[in-house]
């Protein structure tokens, strides 16, 4: 069976999230650990029993979310259950990553620990937010951001999740206006997100460019698996500057409809979304009706799955 590994980004953390796997599964356990003694950060602690305000600081929740993918994924792997092709949501495509042996754990967890560290604090000072507009082009959504930023404002695509949902990014002024003109386009919601910072977008560039001076310290290996790169819905193939992908992906729009487009083309036959929450695979069935999806955020779908592959 052709299957793809997806790796869910921020947004997923929940305070609780794999508690019962750690309780259950000794490999599970190790990755917490392991985590925890590389970051010098209480993941364990962090993820079972938050508090959600700490949890939700982009310093905490990359490393949480990360941490809490790779615990299920290493079950899957002690139980042979390999994919063809992996990508992640923004965070998510350093798991994708790490699966597919381009960059080692322990370099993934300090990588992870200092971008969610740089993306935190080095926001720009104005105030800034971001909302997911839904049920309306990509296209058209990027004509009014245009409009707006003529006008000498800054609002931009941060996220293309899938056909009928793009998240914006910019000014909360800016935001504001832009709904209006989103809904009078068509647009049948828009959802405000609950973000520090204007990510996915040029005023992280400060961060971004901390963050390239932690690239410059990792060695980066030939892959075992396909991994879909955020930026522009392509491989990752040899000869690529990984670390000039990495540094712009702080500051470039997430392509997840190009990932979602390029597995469709591969004829994937099952997709499972890995780690908190089921964002991924629902945006895969948004584009793709007859997608076989599964979800593995807990010990009793894990087994479930484990189960259905005996």
């Amino acid at each position: 069976m052709k299957r793809a590994f997806l790796f869910p980004g921020q947004g997923a953390q929940v305070v609780g999230m794999g508690k019962d796997l750690y309780e259950k599964y000794e490999e599970a356990r190790k990755i917490y650990d392991e985590a925890s003694r590389i970051s010098g950060i209480d993941v364990k602690k962090l993820c079972f029993e938050g508090p959600e305000e700490k949890l939700n600081k982009t310093e905490f929740t990359q490393i949480s979310i990360l941490t809490t993918s790779l615990a299920f994924l290493e079950v899957l792997k002690k139980n042979n259950i390999e994919a063809d092709i992996s990508v992640g949501l923004s965070l998510g495509e350093y798991t994708a990553l790490i699966y597919s042996g381009i960059i080692s754990f322990e370099d993934g967890i300090n990588l992870i620990k200092k971008r969610g560290y740089y993306m935190d604090n080095l926001l720009p000072e104005e105030e800034y937010s971001m909302a997911a507009v839904i049920g309306l082009d990509s296209k058209k959504i990027e004509e009014i951001c245009k409009k707006i930023n003529d006008t000498g404002k800054f609002i931009v695509p941060a996220n293309y999740n899938c056909k009928i949902q793009t998240v914006i990014s910019g000014e909360k002024e800016a935001i504001e206006t832009a709904s209006d003109l989103l809904k009078e386009a068509g647009a049948k919601r828009i959802a405000p997100l609950k973000t520090s910072g204007p990510f996915h977008t040029i005023k992280l560039k400060k961060a971004s460019e901390e963050f390239a001076k932690e690239l410059e310290k990792i060695e980066f290996k030939e892959g075992k698996a396909k991994v879909i790169k955020n930026i522009d819905g392509s491989y990752y193939k040899k000869g690529d500057n990984i670390k000039e992908i990495l540094e712009k992906h702080i500051i470039s729009p997430v392509r997840l409809d190009k990932a979602i487009q390029k597995m469709q083309e591969e004829n994937i036959e099952e997709y499972v979304e890995i780690g908190p929450g089921k964002a991924l695979t629902g945006f895969e069935k948004k584009d793709n009706k007859e997608a076989n999806v599964f979800n593995i955020n807990n010990v009793q779908n894990l087994e479930e799955y484990l189960m259905k592959n005996k």
